[in-house]
């Protein structure tokens, strides 16, 4: 196998840094990868993201947003709803989240095998 020459890997390697950068915590990629599936509120949001606090999840939601991945829209009824769904920018993402998901299985199952 031919080397990358060392300025097209730090080239790679601050890519890998300001995408980690953008993903930093323990619940974003979980968050995108629900709202890839279908928009949610707030509160199903809260329900299925088992040990998350309200805080954190409204700090991680906008965080996402301001980085153009998870859209926030206030629904006039009464009482207010607020729904999120993931951007067209943000669903470049679900290859990500995917190939995060197919990885876990096969190591779940390995884990699972060795018992």
């Amino acid at each position: 196998m031919e080397q990358m020459p060392f300025s097209e890997c730090l080239v790679k390697i601050r890519a890998i840094d300001d995408t980690m950068e953008l993903l930093n915590g323990k619940w974003k990629i979980s968050i995108i990868a629900r709202l890839c599936y279908k928009p949610m509120r707030y509160s199903e949001l809260l329900k299925n993201l088992n040990g998350i606090s309200g805080k954190m999840l409204s700090r991680e939601l906008h965080e996402l947003e301001i980085n153009g991945v998870v859209n926030r829209e206030v629904a006039s009824t009464k009482p207010l709803a607020v729904n999120y769904s993931v951007t067209e920018y943000g669903m470049s993402l679900k290859q990500l989240t995917d190939t995060i998901a197919d990885w876990g299985i096969r190591h779940r199952n390995r884990i699972l095998s060795d018992i």
